[in-house]
């Protein structure tokens, strides 16, 4: 009985001792918010000058890391670009070699055809960062347009007057991830 006892205060001091070191440890939380491809986006957020932050949070919202993913409307890669505007951008991008195999099946792809049109969206509306999420996820001409008629101001605030509501779902969900991987996260 008393061994049993002491089995069990030990155990106790134990589990005592690694929620101290959980919780009192700088980066608990990044084991919760995890970072994959980490140099792929690195690279990527350096040659199109997009945030590092931003691209993880889409790609968490998107796909949550899980490369070879499609989605029932036909979203495909890490980024879940729809297949007509990742042919736009690969285009546009000029980037032959880069197939729509590679896009679903290779993170760097993905990573790389979704970035570059992060940096489009960022140019169109003009350093916006809410509108160029709302965008990814609405297209570009339906946010114009909610933008030009004053349905929606572009703002974080004013999100609920986003007339779709899986967009402005989708918003509140990647500007959260952003949120907490920058405070979890000194530097990417």
């Amino acid at each position: 009985m008393l061994g049993f006892l002491r089995k069990k205060r030990v155990l106790l001091l134990l589990f005592i001792g690694f929620v101290v070191v959980l919780f009192f440890s700088t980066n608990w939380m990044a084991l919760f918010y995890p970072i994959y491809y980490k140099d792929n986006i690195r690279e990527q957020s350096e040659r199109y000058d997009v945030d590092p932050f931003l691209i993880t949070s889409i790609i968490r919202v998107e796909s949550n890391f899980k490369l070879g993913k499609e989605s029932k409307k036909g979203a495909i890669g890490l980024m879940q670009l729809m297949p007509d505007t990742a042919q736009w951008a690969m285009e546009q991008a000029n980037l032959p070699e880069v197939t729509m195999d590679h896009i679903k099946h290779q993170p760097e792809a993905s990573i790389e055809i979704g970035t570059w049109y992060l940096n489009y969206l960022d140019n169109q509306f003009k350093g916006n960062r809410i509108a160029v999420i709302a965008a990814y996820n609405a297209g570009p001409g339906k946010v114009d347009g909610w933008l030009k008629k004053g349905v929606w101001d572009g703002t974080l605030e004013s999100v609920k007057d986003i007339p779709f509501g899986e967009t402005r779902h989708y918003v509140q969900r990647v500007v959260y991830y952003y949120n907490q991987y920058t405070r979890i996260y000194d530097e990417f």
